[in-house]
């Protein structure tokens, strides 16, 4: 059965005015799909890279990777779900800016009843990226010292909020006096305004000269050769975005001379690529969110229609927290 939906589209790369709000039909689901009918969906920085190119997608493409929604049609052979269902997803084909769609059933994740609907919308997506960030791309434990950049940003606050329950001491980057309190308030312990002061000398200052265990950097290019220079030997700086700009070409034999260092660039997709481990990891958020010890703060709902308006203010860096778009 054909459903009429209303989705953003893409035929070409550039800024939010390529995005197009398009009604179009959207076919029964095929085999190993589910259909969906979205209730709430999370806006991300891959958004962004996919319609701009930076992270390019075969073109025409839908927008959007992680929303929950309600199961309406199963196809052949999907078993595990039911129609009515409440479910949420990250990955697959990008086309979450959408009232409806088809989805791999090997990409949705059952959502306990006691979880609401825009909080994991705001959560799903930066949550599974914290918990690989800091469960299994770089091993925290606590008494650990981290520098985390935009602290205050979607994915910053996440991590505030379950490095500090881990024990970590939590050094965050953000841009004004107003985001520190809103870092602060998510468990960062020291706040840094990049914009008033060297961030290097002061993580310096803040360690007493030994530098941090791990960088978490999604902000590329502006902060990159700074991260690695206040890294304690043999520290790790894990680079997860490029919000300035894609990081410079790096000079390996560096590593070495900055004392032994280690970089890594993982990709959300490849820690979820699997699906016994995409589950444990999703598991391990919903418990996080159940408990309290994860939270969405500070969400910012636009209307579905609104998603240009909403990319425009996440590039210009005016929106905390996260981004929910709602059909």
């Amino acid at each position: 059965m054909t459903t009429e939906i209303q989705a953003f589209r893409f035929s070409e790369f550039g800024t939010s005015d390529v995005l197009d709000f398009e009604s179009l039909p959207l076919p029964g689901p095929a085999p190993g799909e589910i259909q969906i009918r979205h209730l709430a969906i999370g806006i991300n920085y891959i958004d962004i890279y996919h319609r701009s190119g930076v992270a390019p997608v075969s073109l025409p493409s839908g927008v959007g990777v992680e929303a929950v929604g309600i199961v309406t049609a199963l196809g052949e052979g999907v078993t595990g779900f039911a129609v009515g269902e409440r479910v949420a997803y990250v990955g697959g084909p990008p086309g979450a800016y959408a009232t409806h769609r088809n989805l791999p059933a090997a990409r949705a994740l059952a959502l306990p009843e006691e979880l609401d609907s825009r909080e994991v919308a705001a959560l799903v997506f930066k949550g599974l990226t914290v918990e690989y960030l800091i469960h299994r791309c770089f091993q925290l434990k606590r008494g650990d010292t981290v520098l985390f950049h935009a602290a205050a940003g979607g994915v910053g606050s996440i991590a505030c909020q379950w490095l500090a329950a881990i024990g970590a001491t939590v050094i965050g980057t953000v841009s004004s006096p107003a985001k520190a309190e809103i870092a602060r308030s998510n468990g960062c312990h020291h706040t840094i305004v990049y914009t008033e002061k060297a961030f290097q000398a002061e993580v310096a200052e803040i360690t007493g000269g030994r530098g941090v265990d791990v960088v978490y950097d999604s902000v590329g290019a502006e902060t990159f050769e700074r991260s690695l220079d206040c890294l304690r030997p043999r520290g790790t700086l894990v680079s997860f975005g490029a919000a300035s700009g894609p990081v410079p070409p790096l000079d390996v034999s560096s590593l070495a001379a900055k004392g032994s260092l280690y970089v890594t660039r993982p990709s959300i997709a490849h820690y979820t690529a699997d699906r016994k481990e995409y589950e444990t990891a999703a598991q391990n958020l919903f418990t996080a969110i159940s408990a309290r010890v994860v939270r969405a703060s500070g969400i910012t709902t636009y209307p579905l229609s609104e998603a240009r308006r909403a990319h425009q203010d996440l590039e210009a860096r005016r929106t905390t927290g996260s981004v929910v778009l709602l059909p």
